[in-house]
This record gives C-alpha cells, sequence and structure tokens, in this order.
C-alpha cells in the first residue's frame, strides 16, 4: 500500500479533461466554478496522525458506483444542474417509473438520487462516473445527511435545559422543563416553545471539512471531524461554499479537477494520497 503527501498531486498534473459529449477540449477551472458534488455511505471513524504525532478524528466516506443519471439546463430546466445517482440495486426493487427513468439514461438502477446545482462549463454527460478522486486531500468541502433520530425526547435532553432543582422539596419532578407559559394574558403558550417532542432526523450539513486522505482503490474519502448521520447513511458532500476561489484548496493543489477528474489519471495516481499538515511541531514548547 503506497502512500504520499501531496504536492502536486504528487508530480501528476491535475489538468484534466473535461466530459462534454460536444467537445473534447480541456476545461479550466476557475473562481466562479462551481462543480457537482458526489453521494457517499458514512461508514464510521478512526484517527490519523500528522508528522508531529498529533491525532486527527476522521470519518470515512465510500463511494459507491456514482454516476450522472440525468442533466438539467437552463433551456429546458430553467437552471443547471446534475441528477447523480449512487449504489446499484436489483430491478426487482425499483418501480416502473424508475426503471424507465434508469434505461432511458443507459445507467443500472440506483438505490439513491440527488441533485447537485453546477455552472454550465461543469456540466458532464450522463452516465459520467466520479469516483474518490474527484476531491483533492486538504481541499474543504461540505457534508449533509440527516441526523440520527432520538426518538420523543424531554427538553432536557432535547435543547439542553437544566431541570428543576434536586433539592428533597421537588418531587417528581426533575427532569421537568418548567413553567411554558405565563398567567391569564395571554393565556396560552406560544408557538415555537421548546418543549419536549421528536428529536434528530432533520437535514444538517457541517461546512468546511477538510479532506485528509483519498483511497484511489477503495474509493474513500477521510474527512476531519465528525458529519451528521448514521453509519451507512448516504451523505451528500461537494466542494466548501464559504472556501471559494484560492481558499478552497492548498495552493499547491490548484487547480481542482474540473469539472472532474479523468479516469487515465486515477490509473497513474498512488493508491492512497494523504494531505500535508505543515505547520511547526505543536508539542514544542515555546520560550
Amino acid at each position: 500500500m503506497s502512500s504520499i503527501r501531496i504536492g502536486l498531486r504528487a508530480g501528476i498534473s491535475t489538468q484534466t479533461r473535461a466530459f462534454s459529449s460536444s467537445s473534447s477540449q480541456l476545461a479550466t477551472w476557475t473562481h466562479n466554478s462551481l462543480r457537482t458534488g458526489v453521494i457517499a455511505k458514512k461508514k464510521g471513524m478512526t484517527a490519523m496522525w500528522d508528522e508531529w504525532g498529533k491525532r486527527i478524528p476522521v470519518t470515512v466516506l465510500q463511494l459507491e458506483q456514482n454516476q450522472v443519471v440525468q442533466v438539467m439546463n437552463e433551456e429546458k430546466h430553467g437552471y443547471n444542474a446534475l441528477q447523480i445517482g449512487c449504489s446499484d440495486r436489483s430491478g426487482k426493487n425499483t418501480t416502473n417509473p424508475l426503471k424507465g427513468h434508469f434505461e432511458m439514461a443507459g445507467v443500472a438502477p440506483k438505490a439513491k438520487l440527488f441533485e447537485f446545482r453546477v455552472t454550465p462549463d461543469a456540466i458532464l454527460p450522463v452516465g459520467t462516473e466520479l469516483v474518490a478522486s474527484h476531491f483533492i486531500p486538504g481541499q474543504f468541502v461540505d457534508c449533509s445527511a440527516p441526523t440520527i433520530g432520538k426518538g420523543f425526547q424531554g427538553a432536557m435532553k432535547r435543547y439542553g435545559f437544566g431541570g428543576q432543582p434536586a433539592s428533597h422539596g421537588t418531587s417528581v419532578t426533575h427532569r421537568s422543563l418548567g413553567s411554558v407559559g405565563q398567567r391569564k394574558d395571554p393565556g396560552r403558550v406560544f408557538k415555537g416553545k421548546k418543549m419536549a417532542g421528536r428529536m434528530g432526523g432533520d437535514q444538517s450539513t457541517v461546512q468546511s471539512l477538510k479532506v485528509m486522505k483519498i483511497d484511489n482503490s477503495m474509493n474513500l474519502i477521510y474527512v476531519k471531524g465528525s458529519i451528521p448521520g448514521a453509519d451507512d447513511a448516504y451523505v451528500k458532500v461537494r466542494d466548501a461554499v464559504k472556501k471559494r476561489g484560492d481558499q478552497i484548496a492548498p495552493a499547491d493543489s490548484l487547480p481542482l479537477p474540473f469539472p472532474t477528474v479523468d479516469p487515465a489519471l486515477v490509473k497513474a495516481m498512488p493508491r492512497e494520497i494523504v494531505a500535508k499538515t505543515g505547520g511547526s511541531d505543536p508539542f514544542v514548547v515555546k520560550d
């Protein structure tokens, strides 16, 4: 298993071939370009250590048969986007309308479909496969997924209320949320009051997470920190919206693979590409 530190893609050019049905010219990534995202499966968390021996918690995401299923354009649909499908499934578990949709695209039935807005220069033809090297180590991404459902919970667990005093005078109301309204005026509980109810299962996005490592063989993306969702949940991963331009990745790694990575380059890459942490030794005490 070979592993390298990313410089200029370890000497491999990041200039990638544009997948266009009308032209085979090289596409140029600009600061205003908006690439498509991918759909990954959350596989759990582990840890990495940088060159200083500092532990970095990471979440492992795996891409499973990500393909472009449909192209939305300005003329026909009013906006530019790509519909991405992931995780092949059998036709018997697919409804007839979806079967026709996938047959028209010429791809196998997919378990999950999501749309990603893109700029016109980042449109990919139907059937294009997206792999882990669509992202580069060191760049920042946004991860979106439904949070873990907790069921019906009280106000203390749901909102972090302090509860009632733990004294002898308090009887069977230690975890009560307390008063929820006023007196005769207004005589009601205002809408939006934090009370007991269903917790979790809401769409959540964690922004500007750093990609620490790419595994080209297993199609894995190692993202620094935690992301929403339970294990095996589908996660939408795309370029960070708050890190546009030169801030989205290290200067020696730009430009990003645009509109996605060339499959020929992936075969020439090492199995693992690790982000460079740099900086000074955090364990050295300065005078």
